[in-house]
């Protein structure tokens, strides 16, 4: 077994992994990828691919079953086939996993299948059944092994009754019922999906409030349109026990020092991830961790020279767009490029149940706890012209300024396409304009987008149209 040599090694092919491999090559370094499981990672495979897939066809459900008639369109007998409902969202995944194979392929990264494993500085070796298959050296090595479900005590997952998010995605019925612990993104998603399908469902969630990163009036928002979907939601509610039961799950939660029981048919978990720090030689060179998560610094740099980390192993956010930056900014330092430190300033948070919620920035809350003086303006969408045409109205637009200078605090959007539209504020927070410059720039009309300009307008009393 000769040892292969490499500029780059990265371990790891999800989000940030495989995109560091490409750019590096592109940067004509020679690069070696090795994954163990899935080209494209959990993301593309398990994540957030498929999972868009299958919650597009949540809508298109919602759309026929409950709301066909207000657009004067009659449907009879409509039925759906779960089975192929998922073989919809693997073909998805599988049909984007060979897109980043060939991507690999076509800027002549070596694809390595194995588990990578750190043996020393500058020493990767690769397993099968336990059992070193390669050995490679390189000069640079770059973690990207991403994370996993993470789960509280008492909680037993089986992955048949009691599932996580993997085991959701390719369930082989529509439940009658089920209990979500955890009402992050994964949960809300997931609640709004099974909902959609005829599920009983159940939201439990620790903190005060759903979608708890999320500014506080975005929360309630959501709450109010999970109850008029009949989602049932329980905040204040620390869970003691999730565990098969019979045939179906039992949970025991406490809420307001009461102490009460969900019977389900499956119980999901979606209580955040940890990452995938073990087994990966971490010890064998003393490179740092904290809270489960390796430490890096803004080009992704570890404890120990020539090793770094991108994405969900480096920790929060827990997102496949903050790793891909992550790793472009690493590799790129790597190849000697002048490029600023990679900032968890301005990564916008998307959550695709409906309505879909998007962030940039600082909650209210938060801008009002650092001291800051701001003004905000929120535009409802039962004012927009376009979110009424298409029968959408539900959400708004809420943008927090800097009371002086009109700067970007923060954006919040919870509304149909709210993850689509997002991306203007990130743009106009990393340009530095200011409200004003929202304002002054035309919007075409009809559109959602609209609601955004008009959320800017309202923060100086310029809005025509509330």
């Amino acid at each position: 077994m000769s040892e292969k040599s490499f500029d780059v090694v990265v371990i790891g092919a999800g989000p940030g992994g495989y995109p560091a491999a490409i750019r590096a090559a592109q940067l004509g370094l020679k690069v070696a990828c090795v994954e163990a499981n899935h080209w494209g990672g959990i993301c593309l495979n398990w994540g957030c691919i498929p999972t868009k897939s299958l919650l597009k066809n949540a809508e298109t459900w919602n759309l026929i079953t409950k709301h066909a008639g207000d657009y004067g369109i009659s449907v009879k007998d409509a039925k759906f086939d779960m089975d192929k409902v998922i073989e919809r969202s693997r073909k998805v995944a599988n049909q984007m996993n060979n897109g980043i194979q060939f991507l690999l392929k076509k800027y002549k990264v070596e694809r390595i299948e194995g588990f990578g494993k750190i043996e020393a500085r500058g020493k990767v070796g690769v397993y099968k059944d336990k059992k070193i298959i390669d050995t490679l050296s390189a000069k640079h090595i770059i973690i990207a092994t991403g994370a996993r479900p993470r789960a509280f005590p008492g909680m037993e997952i089986d992955r048949e009754r009691v599932i996580t998010s993997k085991e959701a995605m390719v369930i082989k019925e529509a439940p009658k019922s089920i209990t979500i612990v955890g009402s992050g993104a994964i949960g809300v998603e997931f609640a709004y999906f099974f909902n959609s399908f005829g599920s009983e469902v159940n939201v439990i969630e620790a903190l005060d409030r759903i979608v708890p990163v999320e500014d506080d009036d975005v929360s309630k928002e959501l709450a109010k349109e999970f109850k008029k979907q009949g989602i049932k939601v329980h905040t204040g509610a620390k869970v003691k026990s999730a565990k098969k039961e019979g045939k179906g799950t039992r949970v025991v939660y406490e809420q307001k020092g009461k102490e009460h029981t969900i019977d389900a048919d499956y119980t999901l978990i979606a209580v955040g991830v940890t990452g995938n720090i073990e087994d990966i030689g971490l010890e064998n060179v003393g490179v740092a961790t904290d809270r489960g998560a390796i430490t890096v610094d803004g080009y992704a740099r570890t404890s120990v020279d020539g090793i770094y980390a991108v994405g969900d192993v480096a920790g929060p956010p827990w997102l496949a767009h903050k790793a891909t930056h992550e790793a472009i900014t690493c590799v790129e330092k790597i190849a000697g490029h002048d490029v600023p430190m990679f900032s968890k300033d301005n990564i916008p948070g998307c959550t695709y149940c409906q309505p879909q919620v998007a962030s940039v920035g600082l909650t209210e809350r938060a801008a009002k706890e650092a001291g800051m003086k701001y003004k905000i303006g929120k535009f409802p969408f039962k004012a927009s012209g376009k979110a009424q045409a298409i029968g959408e109205s539900a959400g708004f637009v809420k943008l927090i300024v800097g009371e002086q200078y009109g700067e970007i605090i923060g954006a919040h959007i919870i509304g149909v396409e709210a993850t689509e539209m997002i991306g203007e504020y990130v743009l106009a927070r990393t340009l530095e304009a200011d409200a004003e410059s929202i304002v002054k720039t035309i919007h075409a009309h009809p559109t959602l987008s609209e609601a955004m300009m008009e959320a800017a307008a309202l923060t100086n009393d310029e809005c025509v149209h509330l």
